[in-house]
């Protein structure tokens, strides 16, 4: 056993990944503290070709030495905006025709194992603050929410683990070919 050369992985330049086609996905971070984790999502963003981050409240943007010492470049491929509001980004996801899911507990979510996406829609995927969740003024705004099952003591995980497990999980159920 080795491991692939960088040829043999077939990495794609920032350009044909501006380029190329994308899972219609926007993810929306809602008062992220940490800068590492808003970075570990751009890189996570990156590697399943999602449409766009949005960066909404107190998350720090770009350029900004911890996220890019955890994105690795990903700034560089990944489109994103920033809100003040995480609210006001939602307002707009929705005239901009998205289903706006929350990643959040709530006594209406969904096990993420028993959701599937909508039939051709495009989604924008909301994770809240590592210690307080969504903010309450998006979760009318919500069309649905999404939970990971979680079996240990803690109820939560960090929030870009949280971003990569529900972004695979959408890579899987959007099959490859629908990018």
């Amino acid at each position: 056993m080795r491991k692939l050369s960088m040829e043999e992985l077939h990495r794609i330049s920032v350009g044909e990944f501006r380029q190329g086609p994308k899972m219609p996905v926007i993810v929306v971070l809602d008062n992220i503290r940490s800068q590492q984790n808003t970075g570990s999502v751009f890189r996570t963003a990156d590697a399943f070709r999602i449409e766009a981050l949005w960066l909404c409240g107190i998350t720090a943007t770009p350029p900004h030495r911890e996220i890019h010492r955890a994105a690795l470049g990903a700034t560089e491929s990944v489109d994103w905006r920033y809100f003040t509001s995480t609210a006001d980004a939602a307002r707009e996801l929705r005239l901009l025709g998205y289903r706006v899911i929350g990643i959040e507990q709530t006594d209406e979510s969904v096990p993420l194992s028993a959701w599937t996406p909508p039939e051709n829609a495009r989604l924008a995927l909301v994770f809240g603050n590592e210690v307080s969740g969504l903010d309450d003024a998006v979760l009318p705004l919500l069309d649905a929410c999404i939970e990971i099952p979680q079996f240990g003591t803690k109820h939560s995980f960090n929030v870009s683990v949280s971003a990569g497990i529900v972004l695979w999980d959408l890579f899987v159920k959007f099959g490859r070919g629908k990018m």
